[in-house]
C-alpha cells in the first residue's frame, strides 16, 4: 500500500531563491511551481517541495530533535567538492572518511544542513528487497 516518500519539503522565506539555489549549485532541476510553492528534482529522481515559511526561523543543530540533513549522492567527490568550492560554497569542515564513505557538511542559503556523500560500498538491500 505504501510505496515511498514521493516528497519532502522545506519552509523558506524565499522559495523561489532558495530553488534556483539548489538548481544552479547542486544541478537540480525546478520541474513544477505552484502559488509561490516549488518542486526540484535530483538527476536520480528525488524530489523537494521548497514552501513559503511562516514565523521565525528555528535554531537547530546536528542532533537537535527533527529532519537533520539532506545527503546529495555524487559520483565523483573531488569533482563535486571543487565545484562546490569554486561557486562559493562555505564548508562546515573538511572533507572526512566515515567507513569507507567520503563526506563534507555545508549549508543551503536558509542554514539547512547538506553534505556530499561518495560511498565506498551500496547501503545494504533492505530484508523485504534481499529475500
Amino acid at each position: 500500500m505504501f510505496t515511498g516518500i514521493e516528497h519532502f519539503a522545506i519552509a523558506s522565506a524565499n522559495p523561489k531563491r532558495l530553488a534556483e539555489w539548489y538548481a544552479d549549485t547542486l544541478e537540480f532541476e525546478i520541474t513544477y511551481e505552484y502559488a509561490g510553492n516549488y518542486f526540484i528534482e535530483a538527476q536520480n529522481g528525488a524530489l523537494i517541495e521548497i514552501i513559503p515559511a511562516e514565523g521565525a526561523p528555528c535554531e537547530s543543530g546536528m542532533r537537535t530533535p527533527g529532519m537533520r540533513h539532506i545527503a546529495i549522492a555524487v559520483r565523483d567527490f573531488d569533482a563535486a567538492h571543487n565545484q562546490l568550492a569554486a561557486q562559493g560554497v562555505k564548508f562546515e569542515g573538511e572533507p572526512y572518511v566515515n567507513q569507507g564513505n567520503r563526506l563534507v557538511f555545508f549549508k543551503d542559503p536558509d542554514g539547512n544542513l547538506v553534505h556530499l556523500i561518495q560511498r565506498e560500498k551500496p547501503l545494504p538491500p533492505s530484508r523485504s528487497k534481499a529475500q
